[in-house]
Parts: C-alpha cells; structure tokens; sequence
C-alpha cells in the first residue's frame, strides 16, 4: 500500500469518528506531506565535491635552483593571481653586482644597470642613456649620424651612454675616443678604445657591443675582458 493509499484510510477512518471537517483537514495535510516527500525522493542526488588536490610543492633544492618552479599566487593568498608560464631564469630574476665597493658599483637586473645612490649625475645620466639603447642590434656606423638611432656599432653606444652623462657634445669614433678625456682609468668611467673597438665601464659594469648571449649589440655584462691592445681614457674628475 502506498503512502497516499494510506493516508486516504486514515482520513476515511476519520470521517466517521470526528466528523467531516476534522477529515478534510487531516487529509490536506497529509496529502502536503506526501507530495513532499515524493519531490524530496525525485530530486537528484548532488554528487560529492572532490576534495581539491593540493599542489605538490618543491623542494627547497629545486627553489633554490630555480624559482620559477613556485608556483603563482592564489587570489585568495594575496589579492593577485599571476599566470605561471616559463618566465625568466634564475640569473635573470636577481640583481648581480660584481664585486668591489658596494657604493660605487651598480648593479645588474634583468639587462638594466642601476646606478649607485651616491653617483655623481653625470655618472647616473650615463647609465640612464646606456639603459635606453640596451637590445638595440649592432650595425657598423650606427648611432654616428645622430645619437638616436634603431641601431649602434661599438664607438656609436659608447658615445651615447657618455651623451647622456653631459660628456661629449657628438658622436665619436674609436679613434677619436683614444684621445678623449684623460688619460688612464677612472672612479667611475673609463673607456676603453684602439682603432678597431671600444667599450666603456661605468660604475663595475662593463657597457659592450659584444659577447652578449643573444646577438651582438650595446648590453651590459657582469664579466671583464682583457684590456690589452686598447687606451684607457676617463673623464676628467670621474
């Protein structure tokens, strides 16, 4: 017998005992009830939320390897999610300073000098100016018709970064630069010239055209390279 089966015996039993009000109301409510209880009994089962699989996490090894391999931050950790993709590596991500007195050696980060707090400004515009041109590729000639140009051979990028220092009125050549400012090393600008190449340093970093990773143009580097063959000059004072 069925619930809605039973439920109409019991209001027909009542009829006859309590009289037909007592009969109607009885089978309202339980007719409410049944009609309850079949739509909790045809309502689908939700199925059970898989518990959320917790991230492996890396070794502090592999972190100090690589941090990259952290993973990005939730929006629930610190109000920010940043998609995780094959970003930079691990030399790229820190700043590197080669070595010498903290004060007056700038420091390398992501391809960008940042220069001393305590440098003299022409030391700091030089730098900014070296900044600006960093990637630009290498082709003989350029940056000697102007100072801004897509492209910069050796003496062209060296003329540049001491442009920007207020140093030099124009482009020079290597020639021209063996015979520019003083002679010898500086504190914090030397350019190193012959007839064939130049570069300078600036602050413990060497501004170069070469022997970068990814192509030849002006770039900073950490390394030094032999000086042999070529004229240190300085600016005067610096």
């Amino acid at each position: 017998m069925g619930p809605t089966a039973a439920v109409l015996q019991v209001a027909i039993a009542l009829v006859g005992v309590s009289g037909g009000n007592q009969a109607a109301s009885t089978l309202s409510d339980g007719l409410a009830m049944v009609e309850a209880q079949h739509r909790i009994e045809a309502a689908p089962t939700a199925a059970p939320r898989p518990a959320a699989k917790k991230p492996e996490m890396p070794t502090p090894e592999e972190i100090a390897a690589d941090p990259t391999v952290l993973p990005p931050a939730s929006a629930g950790s610190n109000g920010t999610h940043v998609p995780h993709s094959s970003g930079p590596s691990r030399a790229e991500i820190f700043a590197h300073r080669r070595g010498g007195d903290p004060n007056s050696t700038a420091i390398l980060l992501t391809g960008v000098a940042l220069a001393p707090p305590d440098a003299p400004e022409p030391v700091q515009g030089a730098i900014n100016a070296a900044n600006t041109i960093v990637g630009r590729p290498y082709v003989w000639g350029g940056g000697h018709a102007s100072f801004y140009s897509n492209s910069y051979d050796c003496s062209g990028a060296v003329s540049f970064a001491l442009f920007g220092g207020g140093l030099i009125p124009q482009p020079l050549t290597s020639g021209d630069l063996m015979r520019w400012g003083a002679p010898g090393r500086g504190k914090w600008i030397t350019v190193y010239a012959n007839a064939g190449h130049t570069f300078v340093e600036i602050a413990g970093l060497r501004f170069d055209t070469v022997g970068a990773e990814n192509g030849t143009g002006p770039r900073w580097h950490l390394a030094t390279v032999s000086t042999a063959g070529f004229v240190a000059r300085h600016p005067p004072g610096l």
